[in-house]
């Protein structure tokens, strides 16, 4: 006699394996996993330009819920939260996509206290979300860690939360997760919502509690048509629907440009694609002079999407490089944060990994550190540079990097998916105020990279030419 699970499960697998040949896929998502419903979700946390007194919160609930209510209160060591919260309002925007019709909610949180511990929750028409505690930044400078994630974009659920997964479980408390472009892949896939869904679960109530800082992508806009048939960008309607990110940027660019200091990190988040492909390069390179000018920070950070020096691409980013690298190298950036060519890669000098060895060795000082990465599960192939310009670079590898804030020192570690340490270095601040590079780590993996057909973990290769 056959048990009723065994026949279930037999009945289950002849049914997918049906249905899962490859030419004839399953659906993306079957019927509407990630319509909006009664209860909020999509829940997410920017900071303000000051995080010490400033956040934003957005949420998506369906069109039942038109007002845009939340519950704030400073966190309490007991239960009594509701009792000591107060409710603010804040602003609503449509969007019918796919998964039907939904609000999408965004309230700004002014005259926080510094380095405080704050709940909230947000309303839905059929009740309130869970309390989410945060804490805002000090005032001044103090010690922190945050994630750095490349591409997230394709495989968001099933293999790139991976990566963000571990990278969770591996900073004990983060305090930022810094994001450099291609949260999804919209541009090649028409289930845009879908993918918005996905990346939300694949952070859950982590996105909700941790300040997100987010650069654009060239998939987080849509390709479209001029009259005269050239190729137009326009900005997914997703994008300033689910961030709420600090009103401070390049005029015409505030949803995608923005500065924020972060307990003395200065973070310059700028748009790759509307400098290369719509005409605003100049105005972005004034406005990054400025903000570099201007510093009070003790560390200044870049985030873009598209990286200065490639390690997929046949050449570099020439216009970004020609005008962003020189104001980098003057105002003496400490780290280049970018995605894009979905392999790893780390470069201290553009002479090479060998000019940079012997830069170390003399105790000179080091420019900024340029770095790439990838979360998700799309690969590019390594260029001809890429074991010769980066001081290390992978191929086929998913990875997070954790930064560790000090006084005088940046902690990077950069780590696979798997939670293998995959390469390791300091920045060390001398009494000059210059940084010199060091790699405390000495037994570090063996570089990942194809060779011919085969990937580096024994299946074929799946990395494909830029």
């Amino acid at each position: 006699m056959i048990r009723p699970t065994l026949l279930a499960l037999a009945l289950f697998s002849v049914i997918n394996s049906a249905a899962a040949t490859p030419d004839s896929p399953l659906p993306h998502s079957p019927g509407t996993p990630y319509a909006a419903s009664g209860l909020a979700d999509r829940i997410v946390l920017t900071p303000g330009a000051n995080p010490a007194r400033e956040m934003a919160v957005t949420f998506r609930t369906d069109t039942h819920q038109q007002a845009s209510q939340l519950q704030l209160a400073v966190a309490l060591d007991g239960p009594q939260l509701a009792k000591a919260a107060h409710t603010l309002e804040g602003t609503q925007l449509s969007l019918d996509t796919e998964n039907g019709p939904a609000l999408y909610h965004q309230v700004r949180l002014h005259d926080l206290q510094p380095d405080t511990a704050y709940v909230y929750r947000v309303k839905g028409a059929q009740g309130w979300s869970e309390w989410l505690q945060f804490r805002t930044a000090a005032e001044t400078f103090k010690p922190f860690s945050f994630i750095y994630m490349g591409d997230v974009q394709n495989d968001i659920l099933s293999l790139a939360s991976r990566s963000i997964r571990q990278a969770l479980r591996s900073v004990a408390n983060p305090a930022l997760i810094v994001h450099a472009g291609d949260l999804v892949s919209q541009r090649d896939d028409l289930v845009h919502d879908d993918q918005w869904g996905e990346w939300n679960q694949a952070g859950g109530y982590n996105y909700g509690m941790i300040p997100q800082v987010v650069a654009i992508g060239n998939h987080e806009y849509l390709d479209g048509t001029h009259p005269d048939g050239s190729e137009s960008r326009t900005l997914s309607p997703h994008w300033n629907r689910q961030f709420a990110l600090p009103d401070n940027g390049v005029p015409g660019l505030k949803n995608t440009t923005y500065v924020m200091d972060y307990q003395g990190v200065r973070f310059i988040v700028l748009d790759g694609t509307a400098a290369l492909d719509m005409g605003t390069l100049a105005e972005q390179t004034k406005w990054l002079e400025n903000n570099l000018k201007n510093s009070p920070a003790r560390w200044n950070i870049v985030v873009n999407h598209q990286p200065v020096f490639t390690c997929a691409r046949p050449e570099d980013t020439e216009p970004l490089k020609a005008a962003w690298k020189p104001l980098f190298e003057r105002f003496a950036v400490d780290l280049v944060l970018q995605g894009h060519d979905h392999c790893y890669s780390r470069v201290t000098s553009e002479a090479g990994r060998a000019a940079s060895r012997a830069d170390r060795a003399s105790g000179k000082v080091q420019g900024p550190v340029y770095m790439v990465s990838v979360a998700g599960s799309k690969m590019y192939g390594l260029n001809d540079r890429a074991h010769l310009q980066p001081d290390r670079s992978a191929e086929e590898t998913q990875l997070y990097q954790t930064i560790d804030v000090q006084d005088s020192r940046l902690e990077v570690r950069s780590y696979t998916a798997a939670g293998k340490l995959y390469d390791a270095f300091d920045l060390e601040r001398d009494a000059q105020n210059r940084n010199h590079l060091s790699e405390p780590v000495k037994s570090l993996p063996a570089e990942r990279a194809c060779t011919g057909t085969a990937g580096p973990d024994g299946y074929p290769c799946s990395s494909r030419g830029k």
